[in-house]
């Protein structure tokens, strides 16, 4: 099986320091009675950054000829013929808007023939089930797809046996993609982009990948032009089923001079390899179920194993923020300090303007905190375009929130209040039930020393 895994990263999504007086229950002047309609994305085609070419069928052969614990696939396998989709269970009332649009994507960007179907069998099944189905099987993963199966009753029956080994799959016919359906809009859409994206095409996740869905630090969470490279590339006609790792590798010069005919003329980063060690002491810092002085440690390592690879990529940053989450609430001043390193790195390497919009979060809740409407601002104007494009209600709505704070700062109420109305609807798409959009309503208006 292949899963998302449940960081504290995605499920804390832009959590904000706390206030600088306790013991305050702090509201924003919002009507308990309702809230504004859900907002959707309309969205349009994610283009790709150059990229050399090089660099690219690297990429490619690393996705799809290896799973996440390193293990070598042996051959090359996809859907053959046209793809069918259908949905089982109780989904939410916006997955099929977002399947929909997925869909549409999927045939305009990637090329891949692939359609939902609303009767009989199909080769690809999105049951949507609760969070604890999901859990009693993967207890840190959020979603996951298996192949072979079409129900979570037939997955159980077939658990831990070749039929569902992933490493063992020779070819697609049929597969399961299993979602949660008691969690917000954002979070299911964002669980079926990766798990339909993996259920197509590569099974691997590379934290050196700047842009990308298939990244476990979950920064991306809809498929980016990158990701549609990857399965346009997954479905050329060059390749098939079958294939091992050295005729797809002779395949792809050809097949990319095509699909990125620029990336000739471009330079080739060679981005290094992630050492297993690095993701694990990441994944235990902000992992569920691990103690305060484990995150601390394991950060610590995170940070150690970064600067000895001489990395001052997005890892180093991703490493640095780590930390900051970690110390969040034991020491801001260090938590700051690590926040601003992460944006400072970030800033300096390529494709990482979502990555820098969460942590303006952080250092925008803290010069709110400190009564700096000013300061908060300059941290929020540059980010919220980037968490648009990336159809990230949930960083959105919390950047929306954060400028009306720092407006009421300004004594600027009048806008202050539009700003915050206006963020109300993304904040159901990304937050879910009205209870949570009134939690993280509060939360962030609980960081304004003059409300009280």
């Amino acid at each position: 099986m292949k899963g998302r895994m449940a960081l504290s990263f995605v499920m804390l999504l832009a959590a904000c320091v706390p206030s600088a007086e306790t013991g305050v229950t702090r509201r924003a002047v919002i009507a308990e009675t309702s809230l504004p309609p859900v907002k959707v994305f309309a969205g349009e085609a994610h283009r790709i950054s150059p990229r050399a070419n090089s660099d690219l069928a690297r990429d490619f052969l690393d996705l799809s000829f290896s799973l996440e614990n390193g293990r070598a696939l042996p051959v090359f396998t996809r859907f053959e013929g046209p793809i069918s989709v259908t949905v089982t269970g109780t989904p939410l009332p916006t997955m099929q808007h977002d399947l929909t649009r997925l869909l549409e994507r999927l045939r305009n960007e990637a090329g891949i023939a692939i359609t939902q179907s609303s009767r009989g069998p199909a080769n690809i099944t999105i049951q949507a089930v609760t969070r604890d189905e999901i859990r009693k099987i993967l207890p840190n993963a959020a979603c996951f797809v298996a192949p072979n199966v079409s129900s979570l009753r037939e997955y159980r029956k077939a658990r831990r046996k070749d039929k569902t080994n992933w490493a063992l799959l020779r070819e697609r016919k049929k597969l399961a993609i299993f979602l949660p359906s008691d969690v917000s809009p954002q979070e299911a859409r964002d669980c079926l982009h990766e798990e339909l994206a993996q259920a197509l095409g590569p099974l691997n996740d590379l934290y050196r990948l700047p842009n990308s869905v298939f990244n476990d630090d979950n920064v991306h969470t809809v498929l980016t032009g990158f990701d549609m490279l990857m399965l346009r590339i997954t479905y050329a006609p060059e390749l098939r089923t079958g294939m091992d790792r050295n005729a797809v590798a002779a395949a792809l010069p050809g097949i990319l001079a095509r699909m990125n005919p620029g990336g000739a003329r471009v330079a080739a980063l060679r981005v290094g390899p992630t050492p297993q060690a690095w993701k694990q002491a990441i994944e235990k810092a902000l992992g569920p179920q691990t103690s305060s002085a484990n995150r601390r440690n394991s950060a610590a390592r995170a940070i150690q194993i970064a600067e000895a690879e001489g990395w001052t990529d997005h890892r180093l940053a991703f490493s640095h923020y780590a930390m900051g989450r970690v110390l969040q609430s034991s020491d801001s001043v260090a938590a700051h300090s690590h926040f601003r390193t992460a944006d400072r790195v970030y800033k300096a390497a390529p494709e990482t303007s979502l990555h820098r919009s969460y942590v303006a979060t952080q250092l925008a809740a803290q010069a709110v905190s400190q009564g700096d409407g000013d300061g908060a601002l300059r941290l929020i104007a540059p980010h919220t375009q980037a968490a648009r494009k990336a159809e990230n209600a949930a960083l959105l709505a919390t950047l929306m929130m954060l400028r009306a704070e720092a407006l009421e700062l300004q004594t600027r109420p009048l806008e202050a209040s539009s700003v915050r109305l206006d963020s109300l609807g993304w904040a159901r798409y990304g937050f879910g039930p009205d209870w949570a959009v009134r939690a993280k309503l509060n939360e962030v208006a609980s960081l304004n020393p003059r409300k009280g």
